[in-house]
């Protein structure tokens, strides 16, 4: 994608990178493949991104109202769930003396395409009301629309009672109900005469699809996600709570060649499709609310797996994606290989079943092959290869073998203890040569160069050092690092220089080449924060990990709930609130799971459903008082459990068979 290239002042560059519209200040609703993007006043102007979306073709992009003659003025837009969002405005109309308004308008829009405007008389009187409504669309494409180059509006037909719009390759159809008194083609615009008594409203749906359909069948999945709910003395938990799993419900999408099956989006507006690695751990999150989704994004992405016998076998595929300016791309197919036998381990502890677990184990011991043939010479996994070995790629590779032995052994497979000592030695080496020792203590490198040279660069991708992954019997993993470092590690994390004050720095505020706002280099990325807060929880640091959730649950709070998948990272002040990044997407699948994950974390639910038991290991101190979080999801059947203010974890609700333990 690229734009025109513009006049360009002295100093810029010839060659820039295309740049994303700005969606910060956008009201959002999606229901994947459908999605509405609207301005906070309501009207859709025809201009920018704003419009009505399926599977990333704009079917409107302009839906301008008209009362009396005049635009409303807008009063207030705000969401009323992932896939609807309401716009208040008022109308004077001159039929009163004063300067109040005598009309009320409420325009409720739903990502399906459906719009319901409420028109209410204040007037003390009789009125007519002339209502006109001007639509318009260029059936672009979301890509060329987010690169600016969009073609300009289709003429259009009147077609049943409202208008439609085609080219070769796609059309759209309003219809509006009640049918308008008129329609033009020509000018796009439909009118009625609405006689309204005093206090009575009147109501126009509109309906925009891709056909005749009268209504879209957006969202409509197979939802394999739990209706669980949060309450707790903070009453922002519920709200987060809920949000999070509106969202990830919003984001669902099939799988066009197996419908039944369904993952979640990577986000909205920008990556409306399939990441491999972000919508597995999205649905690793997710795993408190069931393992269903766990178990139809592993389906589909075991039928991309790479097959014979070469040194691709047993990968998952995936795009190269941006790693900041100091690292090359990085490749989501590596990541999402390794976290593949780590997502199927541990939803096979929350309780996937076992004929679901058989099927998906072939698969997880391609993964597993394909990581024993791609280390390098030195002992360590590039990502992409030839290029540097990653700290975060080495932590997901030994959690893969951790988690992938314990898998092995539980499901009765060989290929455990080798799998073990494997993890044993990389942890040797990783002590050894990624380990950067210093006065204070020492940190991780990033990355070491393909020559060796270690990045000593302190990045939120160190969070994975120390999220592990769980075992049986309510146990951590090992991790890369000994305690000491551990121990060095969770204080770098906690201290000023990466936690903002609302989560934690993709990089540390004083390094070279730190920027709030790069996603990788200084932004807060909502998914990392809550990586780093379940690891410090699960690795004992309490209090690191409180910094870091409070600062959290602050920025959703900020952010209506619904957290961006990053943001500027603007170190806190008194009175401050977090930045936006202008174009980050919003909701993402990974930012809405974190709110699960956080909970989830804080109450320290760790299921061996294998074993029959559950251990319970809260936060300490009880952070945000009394929590209780209920509708879960262990073995297949509702479990719900309550932290007290002292911080002591009580189970409520669980299957029969289910045991306290660990």
């Amino acid at each position: 994608m690229s734009h025109p290239a513009p006049p360009r002042p002295t100093g810029v560059p010839a060659a820039r990178r295309s740049e994303l519209p700005p969606v910060h200040g956008a009201v959002i609703c999606v229901a994947a493949p459908c999605l509405v993007i609207s301005p906070e006043h309501g009207q859709l102007t025809g201009q920018g991104i704003d419009g009505v979306y399926r599977s990333g073709r704009r079917l409107l992009s302009r839906c301008v109202l008209r009362v009396a003659g005049r635009d409303p003025v807008a009063v207030r837009g705000r969401s009323l769930g992932a896939d609807r969002a309401a716009f208040t405005a008022t109308v004077r109309t001159g039929a009163e003396p004063g300067p109040d308004p005598d009309i009320g308008v409420e325009r409720v829009r739903h990502a399906d395409g459906t719009e319901r405007i409420t028109l209410r008389s204040f007037a003390s009187r009789p009125v007519r009301l002339p209502v006109e409504i001007l639509l318009g669309t260029d059936l672009a494409e979301l890509a060329a629309v987010a690169a600016g180059l969009a073609g300009p509006e289709l003429p259009a037909g009147v077609y049943a009672a409202g208008l439609r719009w085609s080219t070769g390759e796609a059309q759209a159809v309003t219809a509006a109900e009640p049918p308008p008194d008129d329609a033009v083609a020509s000018a796009g615009l439909l009118r009625w005469q609405l006689d309204l008594e005093p206090g009575e409203a009147r109501v126009i749906e509109l309906r925009t699809t891709q056909d005749r359909v009268v209504r879209a069948s957006a969202g409509q999945v197979a939802n394999p996600l739990a209706d669980a709910r949060a309450e707790g003395d903070d009453p922002r938990v519920a709200a987060w709570f809920r949000t999070s799993v509106d969202d990830l419900r919003a984001l669902l999408q099939r799988d066009p060649a197996v419908p039944g099956d369904v993952f979640a989006v990577a986000g909205v507006p920008w990556r409306l499709g399939l990441a491999p690695a972000e919508s597995l751990w999205a649905a690793r999150m997710a795993l408190p609310l069931g393992t269903g989704l766990a178990a139809a994004t592993l389906r589909i992405l075991a039928r991309t797996q790479a097959e014979g016998h070469g040194p691709g076998a047993g990968k998952i595929p995936g795009p190269l994606r941006g790693a900041g300016p100091q690292l090359p791309p990085a490749c989501t197919g590596t990541e999402a290989t390794l976290a593949f036998p780590a997502v199927l381990a541990e939803a096979r502890l929350w309780g996937m079943p076992e004929e679901e677990l058989a099927r998906l184990l072939p698969a997880a011991e391609r993964c597993l092959g394909w990581l024993r043939g791609a280390l390098g010479g030195d002992g360590f996994l590039a990502d992409p290869d030839p290029g540097p070995r990653r700290c975060e790629t080495q932590a997901h590779a030994h959690r893969a073998a951790v988690l992938g032995a314990e898998l092995l052994a539980g499901c009765g497979r060989p290929g455990a203890e080798e799998w073990r000592e494997w993890a044993a030695a990389l942890r040797e080496r990783f002590r050894a040569r990624f380990w950067i020792d210093g006065p204070d203590g020492g940190r991780p490198a990033s990355a070491l160069h393909p020559d060796g040279r270690p990045l000593p660069r302190l990045t939120g991708a160190a969070a994975h050092l120390l999220d592990t992954g769980l075992l049986g019997r309510g146990g951590t993993a090992p991790g890369l690092l000994d305690r000491t470092r551990a121990e060095q590690l969770a204080r770098l994390l906690g201290a000023p220089a990466m936690d903002c004050g609302w989560g934690l720095r993709s990089m540390a505020a004083k390094e070279p080449g730190h920027n709030p706002y790069g996603h990788r280099s200084g932004a807060v990325r909502a998914y990392e924060s809550a990586v780093a807060v379940s690891g410090l929880a699960r690795a004992g640091f309490d209090k690191e990990a409180t910094g870091l959730l409070k600062g959290l649950l602050d920025a959703a709070e900020s952010f209506g709930y619904r957290l961006p998948e990053m943001f500027a990272a603007e170190q806190r002040t008194a009175g401050s609130v977090p930045v936006p990044h202008p174009a980050a997407c919003r909701p993402a699948a990974v930012a809405a799971a974190a709110g699960i994950h956080v909970l989830a974390a804080l109450a320290g639910i760790r299921p061996d459903a294998p074993a029959g038991t559950v251990a319970l290991v809260p936060l300490a101190g009880a952070p945000l008082g009394e929590l209780r979080l209920s509708g879960l999801r262990v073995s297949g059947e509702p479990f719900a459990v309550r932290i007290s203010r002292l911080g002591l974890g009580m189970v409520e609700e669980a299957a029969h068979a289910l045991q306290l333990g660990g």
